[in-house]
């Protein structure tokens, strides 16, 4: 055992969403992890740490998107050695991250699992220069299916996954969404372009997907839908004129009426006492 007392118990947990958006999409899950340790120190939050020759800060990352998609709703935990004003947290730890990466909602845990309450999330597939009227083609054909397995390369090799055993839902729109279905919160003013959303030519054609997924295991992610989609229905013309971009609008408990709810709402009310550093 090292020498030494014990480190100071977690006296106050605090869940906070996060965006990755425009080109911070394509930091990988590790990068954020640094970024975000870092952003910890330069804002004195008071962590507290793991017991051991090598102590870590109490942290807990939920279901992080892949590289190279965006998102309005990831999710974090953290443990405190202290108790702080969870608002002033939050607008601390967001001024010392990179813009991209932004806090935009804190809540004192109530306890409970946090992971627990996210077993789907809903997606946003823009596929810029797509007719519209091809992809709800290839859409309903999906959604008719019972089956349509896909193929992933993984670390352990070739995988075959189930695209529509996680597919809920699916529509066909021609506006890009910047809130989630569940009234998640606006983009702070944020443009398409800022967030990274790809805004087709005057006059150019552009589908975008709005899917409901379940939180499987291994995960369906938005390539593999597309994958599924050109399975289902070969003929259809799903070449995009830029790369498709997906964003992750919402993640939470899935309802019986196939909506999300935000998994912070059952924390919602607890009421953080003193002040940060």
């Amino acid at each position: 055992m090292p020498d030494g007392p014990p480190p100071p118990p977690v006296v106050q947990r605090v869940r906070l969403r996060y965006t990755k958006r425009a080109r911070l999409r394509f930091t990988s899950h590790r990068d954020f992890a640094r970024a975000f340790e870092r952003a910890l120190r330069r804002a004195n939050v008071p962590m507290a740490y793991s017991a051991g020759f090598s102590p870590h800060p109490k942290v807990s990352y939920v279901g992080a998107a892949p590289t190279g998609v965006a998102s309005e709703a990831e999710y974090v935990e953290i443990g405190l050695a202290r108790e702080v004003d969870v608002e002033q947290l939050r607008a601390a730890l967001d001024r010392a991250l990179p813009p991209g990466i932004d806090i935009v909602d804190a809540v004192q845990s109530t306890g409970g699992s946090l992971p627990e309450r996210i077993d789907a999330s809903e997606w946003q597939i823009e596929l810029p220069g797509v007719d519209p009227a091809e992809a709800r083609s290839a859409v309903a054909a999906l959604l008719a299916a019972e089956s349509v397995p896909v193929e992933r390369r993984t670390k352990a090799g070739l995988r075959s996954i189930d695209v529509r055993s996680a597919l809920v839902s699916a529509v066909v729109t021609e506006e890009v969404r910047l809130v989630g279905s569940e009234g998640a919160a606006p983009l702070s003013g944020a443009t398409p372009a800022e967030l990274g959303v790809s805004t087709a030519a005057a006059g150019s054609p552009c589908a975008i997907i709005i899917c409901v997924v379940r939180h499987l295991t291994p995960a369906v992610r938005p390539d593999d839908i597309l994958t599924g989609l050109r399975h289902v229905v070969a003929s259809a013309d799903l070449d995009s004129a830029e790369p498709p971009r997906a964003t992750r609008l919402v993640q939470g408990a899935l309802t019986a009426e196939g909506r999300i709810v935000d998994p912070l709402d059952a924390d919602r009310g607890g009421l953080a006492i003193g002040t940060p550093t």
